[in-house]
């Protein structure tokens, strides 16, 4: 008597009860949601211990007038203390306008710039590639050492920059550039912008790739110049880009702390205090972590608004 051998089956189908039993039939198309949740899972607790979790802290801190925080301390009275002194400080209101300042200044700079820049360097010519390298230049540099550049540059004994102002005839004696508001607050505008423009280039640099020639070609075919195909094709194709690429350099100008901090230190008279500034000094200078979480939330805000605002623009220039 012959026996037929039985074809043997995948673990999958012999025991499709136990993986519908403990929850492991993922594959189903019903289910594979739940397999991206899980994938997920881990960066999504990475992400709330690295980033939830210190802004609530701050959070609960602003409303504590706390001096140095401990984690083994128990919690102060709750108490808006640190927002009635915030809002009738003058210092921060002066920081709010410095801030304003060079976001609006050194923002539009970086636009101008890194769109011209970009511009340039797209066109076909000899040296197109070591022209990008040295628009690009700039924003591989540490911070650190920028600052330390322009410091070089821009002092008053034996700088560059009063070298070259003397002998254009544009002044008579040396400008002290880190004691005059005026001027402390230009060396820091400078500085960022050389800074943060090669940032701006290299996006639109990238949005003016993906733009194609053709566009370009039908254009001139039906009569327009180089004026009016910039503002008709080259502006609405990069709107996209341009705007989230606004948003990060106005982000990075509100949080901006070293080149501040290792230029100025926020002097003189305040001239070049910013929020981070301000932030930092109330909390490891005065050691007023609570008033300083303050500060912190309202940039935080400050920052969010600022976005949203320059979001909701760019959707509305697009639709």
């Amino acid at each position: 008597m012959s026996t037929q051998s039985i074809p043997a089956q995948p673990l999958a189908a012999r025991a499709p009860g136990r993986r519908r039993r403990f929850g492991l039939d993922l594959a189903r198309p019903s289910r594979r949601h739940w397999l991206g949740y899980l994938l997920l899972a881990p960066a999504v607790l990475l992400i709330a211990l690295i980033i939830v979790y210190p802004l609530f802290i701050s959070l609960d801190l602003s409303f504590q007038n706390v001096g140095i925080a401990r984690l083994d301390q128990p919690r102060r009275p709750f108490t808006l203390a640190n927002y009635e002194r915030l809002f009738t400080s003058a210092e921060f209101w002066m920081a709010c306008w410095v801030t304003f300042k060079l976001l609006v200044i050194v923002t539009g700079a970086c636009f101008v710039l890194g769109l011209a820049t970009a511009l340039l360097v797209n066109n076909r010519f000899r040296g197109r590639s070591i022209a990008r390298l040295f628009v690009a230049l700039p924003w591989a540099v540490p911070e650190v050492i920028a600052v330390v550049i322009f410091a070089w540059i821009f002092d008053s004994s034996f700088g560059l920059m009063n070298w070259l102002f003397i002998t254009l005839g544009l002044t008579s004696q040396t400008i002290n550039w880190f004691s005059d508001p005026d001027a402390a607050f230009a060396v820091v505008a400078i500085t960022m912008i050389w800074k943060g423009y090669p940032f701006v280039s290299i996006m639109a640099l990238a949005g003016l790739q993906s733009i194609p020639e053709d566009f370009y070609n039908a254009a001139k075919v039906d009569g327009a110049n180089a004026w009016q195909r910039f503002t008709n094709i080259t502006i609405p194709t990069l709107m996209p880009v341009l705007g989230v690429t606004i948003v990060l350099v106005m982000l990075w100008v509100f949080r901006d702390f070293s080149i501040i901090y290792v230029l100025t230190g926020g002097g003189p008279l305040k001239a070049t205090q910013t929020l981070s500034i301000m932030t930092y000094e109330q909390a490891f200078g005065f050691f007023k972590m609570g008033y300083a979480s303050a500060v912190g939330i309202v940039t935080l805000v400050l920052c969010v608004l600022a976005s949203l605002l320059m979001v909701g623009r760019r959707a509305e220039a697009m639709y």
